[in-house]
């Protein structure tokens, strides 16, 4: 360390700073190499071996994937199979602004960090010292009967505490925080097409709600047309109370129904804005279900495709070979642990001196620990991380299990729901006509208004179905294509040049 004075000597700041550049210098490279032989030293950690794949090697017989030439959802972006634009507005707004995705965002950075720390401890710490110190012994304890004052300066170089990694300890857990760090920016990439499938189910819902709302205000229209009808009849004596009744009623349950899908829209549209993240201004009504929205088939694939596309699985897999790292780690303890310690510097009494003459001095502790007793702490350590890497083997499988679930329900509502809407339009068309030959009849005297009422009714309730139907064959699509991983080839191949660690 240098010394401090009224006037400081120009020489001998000059001459520290050269010294310590020459000193610096020095160690860094000893330092550097001896990292990269450790870097070749004994590894505990297990070899990493994928878990056989907890599913039958293709989904159900029977199960429609799709055309082969149709791509395949992880390569396609979603900006390119969502077609709609407002849709695609939504989407985009949700990705700059849902907090769920700051939060991921967040953690993949503290993951990145954590990662920095866990690579930093395989290299050593050095550092500049530069020291002053004065003590005044009093005369009855300096030894010559006169207070003694002296004054030191140190400067020198020094090296922290740093382990040598002979058994892979601080290799496996650097190991450990990557996995982790990888982990943590797949399950990014899973939030955010979980993001992008909220949205678009929340819009379909919306589409949904306000096609049935359109249907139901006609409905109530012409019901109400028809009870200032029949009430001028009942008033003129051309037809019963009966009738009058029935009529109202009918008009009364357009009503309440109107009444309960308004409340459902306005509850919808306020979920939808908790996805984006920001207000949402969309018209009041006039949204419409269309197939266009998503003009373009996937095709599934095999169940093996998953495990590089969805990104849960990739996560879960990281987080996998996290847990076997640890492991590799806890193993490591049982053997010595050996770190150096050293400086290397100047020390003098004098500032003028304290660069010229014998001054040179340096220490070095190379230390090892091993606790030969301390409770069974280790094994148990050891334990704990074997019980982790287990609980990760199964949390993968689940994961696995879980997405060829998915894909297999996609599949089969997409197969099934299409064939459910070719008859409901067809009855549509035949309640309609119900409809107007039951109207027929009772005007013609030859049967009661409570066959008009059920037909009626029951036209209604299929129309309803139909477009609720119509909402759920278009949901399947966007459940197939986020239970593909859509779009995980596109994003992973856009980031792959980004470094892992800042």
């Amino acid at each position: 360390m240098s010394g401090f004075r009224d006037s400081p000597d120009e020489r001998a700041r000059g001459a520290l700073a050269t010294r310590l550049t020459l000193v610096t210098r020095s160690i860094a490279a000893l330092a550097l190499g001896a990292a990269g032989c450790l870097a070749a030293c004994v590894s505990f950690t297990p070899p990493y071996e994928a878990p056989p794949l907890p599913v039958a090697p293709q989904y159900p017989p029977g199960t429609a994937t799709g055309e082969t030439e149709a791509p395949r959802a992880a390569e396609l972006d979603w900006r390119h199979y969502f077609a709609d634009p407002e849709l695609q507005r939504l989407i985009d707004t949700a990705l700059d602004n849902n907090r769920d995705l700051r939060i991921a965002i967040a953690r993949v950075e503290e993951a990145r960090a954590t990662y920095g720390i866990r690579r930093a401890d395989a290299f050593p710490t050095i550092g500049v010292q530069a020291d002053l110190s004065r003590a005044r012994v009093p005369a009855d304890l300096s030894g010559i009967g006169v207070p003694v004052t002296a004054t030191q300066y140190q400067a020198g170089i020094g090296l922290s505490t740093w382990e040598l990694d002979f058994w892979g300890r601080v290799a496996s857990l650097n190991d450990a925080a990557l996995q982790t760090y990888l982990a943590t920016d797949a399950a990014r990439r899973a939030t955010e097409l979980t993001i992008v499938a909220q949205v678009a189910e929340n819009y379909l819902n919306l589409c949904e709600l306000d096609e049935r709302l359109a249907l139901t205000q006609a409905t109530i229209d012409s019901r109400a047309h028809s009870y200032r009808l029949y009430r001028h009849r009942y008033e003129v004596g051309a037809t019963s109370r009966l009738d009058l009744t029935q009529v109202e009623t009918l008009l009364h349950q357009a009503q309440t129904l109107g009444a309960q899908l308004k409340q459902a829209r306005a509850t919808q549209a306020h979920a939808l804005a908790l996805v984006v993240g920001a207000p949402v201004e969309l018209p009041d009504s006039g949204l419409r279900l269309d197939d266009g929205v998503m003009p373009q088939e996937v095709f599934a694939g095999l169940p093996s495709d998953l495990l590089i596309d969805r990104p849960d699985i990739v996560s879960a897999e990281f987080e996998l070979r996290a847990a076997n790292a640890n492991i590799g780690a806890a193993r490591a303890d049982f053997f010595p642990r050996i770190t150096l310690t050293g400086q290397l510097g100047t020390a003098s009494a004098s500032l003028d001196s304290l660069f010229t003459g014998p001054s040179r001095a340096w220490s070095f502790g190379p230390s090892v620990s091993l606790p030969i007793f301390d409770m069974g702490r280790r094994q148990a350590q050891l334990e704990v991380t074997q019980a982790r890497q287990e609980q990760a083997v199964a949390s993968y499988e689940k994961a696995v299990q879980s997405a060829f679930r998915d894909v297999a329900d996609a599949i089969t509502a997409r197969t099934w729901l299409a064939e459910q809407l070719d008859v409901l339009r067809a009855s549509v068309a035949t309640q309609a006509e119900r409809s107007a030959l039951a109207q027929q009849r009772y005007d013609h005297g030859a049967a009661p208004f409570l066959e008009v009422l059920d037909a009626q009714r029951d036209q209604l309730s299929a129309q309803q179905q139909l477009v609720q139907t119509h909402r759920a064959l278009l949901s399947s699509r966007v459940t197939l294509f986020t239970a593909l991983g859509g779009g995980s080839r596109a994003a992973a191949a856009s980031s792959a040049s980004e470094p892992v660690a800042r």
